[in-house]
């Protein structure tokens, strides 16, 4: 039987993940990716939580839908940033985007 805890910590392997590429990665897009995939295991446990915990109210997975279009939103911008900062720069490595210095 599949419970709580299973998911749990399915969650916290997809966030640990996450974390990993968010921290150890230059690459913009990379990064970016692994922010969705954070975001992703906050929607695992928020839906995970709400079936176990009360099953008859849906606000996990509302919330899951909140989390998934604030996600889009955060692509959409994340990636427009990106392009415009590849056509200055002709590069998306982090360690090489320094616009606000001066």
């Amino acid at each position: 039987m599949i419970g709580l805890n299973h998911y749990l910590v399915l969650s916290a392997i997809l966030f640990a993940i996450g974390l990993y590429g968010a921290l150890a990665k230059r690459n913009a897009i990379v990064i970016l990716m692994s922010i969705e995939i954070m975001l992703n295991a906050v929607n695992v446990a928020l839906v995970a939580f709400s079936r176990f915990v009360t099953p008859a109210a849906l606000t996990g997975q509302v919330f899951a839908v909140f989390v998934i279009v604030v996600a889009a939103a955060e692509a959409a911008v994340g990636l427009g940033i990106l392009m415009a900062v590849y056509r200055h720069r002709q590069s998306i490595d982090s360690d090489k985007i320094n616009l606000m210095k001066w």
